[in-house]
């Protein structure tokens, strides 16, 4: 009796992807390109989809190779997940610092400087800005509106639909 283990690995093993190396597939269906097939045919003979056999044949005829380039420029610091879950904290809590912010992606496990944080919200539009010293109501505002909830007390039973019924 043949285990649902060993019956996996026998799967695996039948696989014609599997048993080729990348670089091999890639100069398979470039050979079988060039020998006049088309994408879904070369696609069906060597098991592989037909947009991977377009996408090679396509680098193939830009770059007139199919090895792995070299990337351009370094690869970002910050993940795109952790960058948006900065971009949420910082617009969730705008008095929040750098510094707790730096502290949160470290307990994440992506420990970036504060200068990397800024940057990343800089350009997303948001910056450090000095809070205006000015407070929330004033003085009359606050006397107005003790006034109106005193005059109102015991209207409570009165209100209907969000309206005070005179």
């Amino acid at each position: 009796m043949v285990s649902v283990c060993e019956q996996q690995f026998s799967d695996l093993s039948t696989d014609s992807r599997l048993d080729l190396d990348t670089t091999q597939v890639r100069d398979k269906v470039i050979e079988k390109f060039k020998a006049g097939l088309g994408y879904k045919k070369i696609s069906q003979a060597l098991n592989i989809p037909w947009s991977t056999v377009q996408a090679i044949i396509q680098k193939w005829k830009e770059y007139g190779t199919t090895v792995n380039l070299p990337r351009q420029g370094r690869p970002p610091k910050l993940t795109g997940r952790t960058r948006r879950t900065l971009i949420r904290n910082a617009a969730k809590r705008p008095m929040v610092t750098l510094d707790e912010l730096q502290r949160s992606t470290a307990q994440v496990g992506e420990s970036v400087h504060r200068t990397t944080i800024s940057r990343a919200l800089h350009k997303v539009g948001l910056y450090g800005r000095v809070v205006r010293r000015k407070p929330l109501l004033t003085e009359n505002q606050k006397k107005s509106r003790l006034q109106f909830a005193t005059s109102h007390v015991g209207d409570t039973a009165n209100v209907e639909e969000g309206a005070l019924v005179r």
